[in-house]
């Protein structure tokens, strides 16, 4: 037995098509608890985790740091692996596409501003980095209708270069190592401001090739 009456398969005594709004609302709300979008939630709400860890007492204490950078070193990971999880299992959805680069840039902008207010990282570093994040994740939307604008090879080994380099000054690190992480953020800063020229160039063209072809799809004579 089903246990569904007939009245409400129209009289027919089946239940109703899988394809139904039910089946369809029952499917879709299904979809958003998949793993790829647990991972995105679990990098939101490491967030205020990751800064009070970070600025708890004072934000000096190389013990509080270790366990934020393990939150913040989480963080990068899911990031990695979400993305990877939602394509080849097509796990893709409309939260996954909104909630993901927000979560990615919540938990870098916490963490940049943080290291700032301590007094850690220069505030333009800061700055230079939200400013692009930002402005690109506003372009891709800006440009969407045209088209999409895929993630190049530099802008992935800036977003590796960033997150190594985020991550070590989290750390209360000295001598050589406390060196080296300026230059690694050094190098982080270069691609994040040549990879961001290289998106505003990729969108300028995908919408005027967007726009010339809608125009020629108008024109009578074509």
């Amino acid at each position: 037995m089903t246990g569904v009456p007939a009245s409400t398969a129209g009289g027919t005594g089946r239940t109703p098509a899988p394809g139904g709004k039910l089946g369809a609302a029952a499917v879709n709300q299904a979809s958003l608890w998949n793993i790829a979008n647990i991972l995105t939630m679990l990098r939101l709400v490491l967030v205020p985790g990751f800064v009070m860890l970070l600025l708890a007492d004072g934000g000096y204490d190389p013990a509080m740091r270790a366990w934020a950078w393990a939150a913040f070193a989480v963080a990068m990971i899911t990031d990695i692996f979400d993305g990877h999880l939602a394509r080849t299992y097509n796990l893709v959805t409309d939260f996954g596409k909104i909630a993901d680069p927000i979560a990615d840039k919540a938990i870098m902008g916490a963490a940049l501003i943080c290291l700032s207010y301590l007094g850690d990282l220069p505030w333009w570093v800061t700055g230079v980095i939200l400013f692009r994040e930002l402005g690109i994740t506003l372009m891709r939307f800006w440009v969407i209708r045209h088209g999409v604008i895929p993630a190049s090879r530099g802008g992935k080994l800036k977003t590796l270069a960033q997150g190594t380099a985020t991550g070590m000054y989290v750390l209360a690190l000295t001598g050589p190592l406390a060196t080296l992480r300026f230059w690694v953020m050094a190098i982080a800063v270069v691609l994040t401001v040549v990879t961001g020229i290289d998106y505003v160039r990729q969108a300028i063209v995908l919408r005027r090739q967007g726009l010339a072809a809608r125009r020629a799809s108008k024109d009578p004579a074509s």
